[in-house]
């Protein structure tokens, strides 16, 4: 997960010279601190995958998937995505890919999360599996990369604290966030999609990020794990901005959809969420999106009641706490991204 307005869209040289070196596979999550044991910088060895393991039957078929990453905690979002849903025709399946907690410790609404979010199909996020259970070393799982402040990792560090104090009244809540699985595999039409939390081969892998996306010495990484994965799209979120992207593929083309936040601003100026809809049916009120295997893939704006989420957000955490210090700004005004910015486009033109 997530960062401020600005995390992927400040200059990332020393990650790129890295990935440079590296240009079969992401950076290496022991490169991306100056230190891998250190809380919120450490990627867990518990949250490694390879992308095979995506290679296999589905466990969830519909004519229309709404992968919804990044809620955190947003109850108002969550009210109009009950609503999108009702109003599709055909089969709908709500995916919550994690980080559905992260601003909620108000336990009413922690609770509330959980009683509707958990009726769907649901993946956990860094933010799930480290309320799950106790300290583990790992801060708040993010795995953060090296141009992120110590302290914006230390910020969120302090924020998974006070949200694993609101997580130990509901312990039957926590048994459950810590079986839910790292990723899921859909059927839409006759296109496959790997559902990750982060990327093809970590819960908070950053792989999927804009800045990687767009990195030829990253692409080769990116079309492996379409092979590896034998899927036609990869929806994800944990890097808090969206990208829509295609890439070359064995198989003649693939589609990675990363859906920023659906509780938080995606650009600048604006007050919606964002979350990834595929469909055998497109929808004219999509932002924006690209087709695959006969089916689109779309983002579309979750148009929650901006003035009552804040005020939700400042009840629980006010001028000087550590969420407002991070994520205040961009809840007001957006992160700095252009809605042209967010454009989907072929990975060899960016």
């Amino acid at each position: 997960m997530h960062g401020r307005a600005g995390l992927e869209l400040r200059g990332r040289a020393r990650v790129n010279a890295l990935a440079a070196r590296h240009p079969a596979s992401p950076v290496p999550h022991a490169l991306r601190g100056r230190s891998e044991t250190r809380p919120g910088r450490t990627c867990p060895l518990a949250y490694r995958y390879e992308p095979r393991v995506l290679d296999r039957a589905p466990e969830i078929e519909a004519e229309t998937v709404y992968v919804v990453g990044g809620l955190y905690g947003n109850v108002e979002a969550l009210d109009v995505l009950r609503s999108m849903a009702a109003a599709e025709r055909g089969p709908v399946r709500l995916v919550f890919n994690g980080d559905f907690h992260w601003f909620d410790v108000d336990p009413d609404d922690f609770a509330r999360i959980d009683g509707e979010v958990l009726e769907h199909c649901a993946l956990r996020g860094n933010v799930e599996t480290e309320i799950a259970g106790e300290d583990s070393g790992a801060g708040c799982g993010c795995a953060y990369p090296v141009d992120v402040s110590d302290a914006e990792v230390g910020r969120s560090n302090e924020i998974l604290e006070r949200l694993r104090g609101t997580a130990r009244m509901f312990p039957e809540l926590r048994e459950r966030f810590a079986a839910l699985p790292m990723h899921r595999v859909a059927r839409v039409g006759d296109a496959r999609i790997g559902i990750v939390h982060g990327d093809a081969s970590s819960l908070a892998g950053w792989g999927f990020a804009r800045d990687r996306l767009d990195d030829p010495a990253h692409r080769r990484w990116i079309e492996s794990a379409f092979r590896d994965a034998r899927v036609d799209v990869f929806a994800s979120s944990h890097t808090c901005l969206p990208a829509l992207r295609r890439f070359a593929t064995d198989a003649g083309g693939g589609i990675v959809a990363n859906n920023g936040a659906a509780g938080m601003p995606n650009f600048a100026g604006t007050g919606f969420g964002l979350a990834t809809r595929i469909s055998v049916h497109p929808l004219a009120s999509a932002l924006h999106g690209l087709e695959v295997a006969g089916v689109h893939v779309q983002a579309v704006p979750i148009d929650y009641d901006a003035a009552r989420w804040r005020e939700r957000f400042l009840a629980q955490w006010p001028a000087g706490s550590a969420a407002h210090a991070s994520y205040f700004r961009r809840i007001v005004e957006g992160p700095r991204l252009a809605l042209a910015d967010g454009a989907p486009r072929d990975a060899a033109a960016a």
